[in-house]
This record gives C-alpha cells, structure tokens and sequence, in this order.
C-alpha cells in the first residue's frame, strides 16, 4: 500500500533524492531563519572547540552531540512554524500554542547544550 504518489522511488535513486532535499532543508533554514543562522555561528565555534579540547571521546561526543541536538530541534520547529503557518496565517490560540511549544523545545535543546558542556568541561 502506498500512502502518498511521491514516496514511490527506492533504492539509490530514494537516497539521492532524499540527500538534495535535506540540503534544500538546510539551504532554506539558512536563508529564512535568523535563529537557524545564529545557532549555525555557534556551532561554528563550539564544533572546532569541542574537537580541538583534550577531552576522552565520550566527552567529545556528548559535546558535540548537544551542539548537532540544538541545530534539529531549530529545523524541528522552523518545521512547524512552516506548516502552521502554511494552513492559516490568522491569530489563532492552537497556532501560538503551537510556536510557543516548538520555541520551548529550542530552550530546552540550548539549556540541555550549556548543561552537557558544563558538566564535560567541569570534569
């Protein structure tokens, strides 16, 4: 059963598509969210730091896995905030209800990065 028309391809052909249209993702995210391209510029920072810091590769990885954390949770939510906007741009208390909780998940995901780099760099 196939549930959508466009969900048809398979094989390498699937995986190439699904590449270019993660990289038009991105590409988007760039161009149209300004907190996308902030937290790009962090990360442009903490990802040499937290490969260049004398640290076990545990540590190195939890690093780096709340940086690359903090990036989709953004996407996650530009997602959303697409979408919501997409069926209705009028004011309307589920669509703040729902950027409001698409925005918390952000905070978390950044309280979450401080926490991890904390704790690793404290020892």
């Amino acid at each position: 059963m196939m549930l959508s028309q466009h969900k048809g391809k398979t094989g390498l052909r699937r995986l190439i598509n699904a590449f270019g249209y993660s990289i038009s993702g991105l590409r988007a995210a760039y161009h149209l969210e300004d907190a996308f391209r902030q937290e790009i510029v962090l990360a442009a920072v903490l990802i040499p730091a937290a490969l260049l810091l004398p640290l076990a590769a545990t540590g190195r990885a939890l690093l780096l896995a709340s940086v690359f954390l903090v990036l989709i949770v953004e996407l996650l939510n530009s997602a959303i905030e697409a979408a919501v906007d997409r069926i209705s741009l009028d004011n309307h208390e589920l669509t703040k209800l729902a950027k409001n909780i698409g925005s918390a998940a952000v905070m978390l995901s950044l309280v979450c990065m401080a926490v991890v780099w904390i704790i690793v760099l404290a020892g």
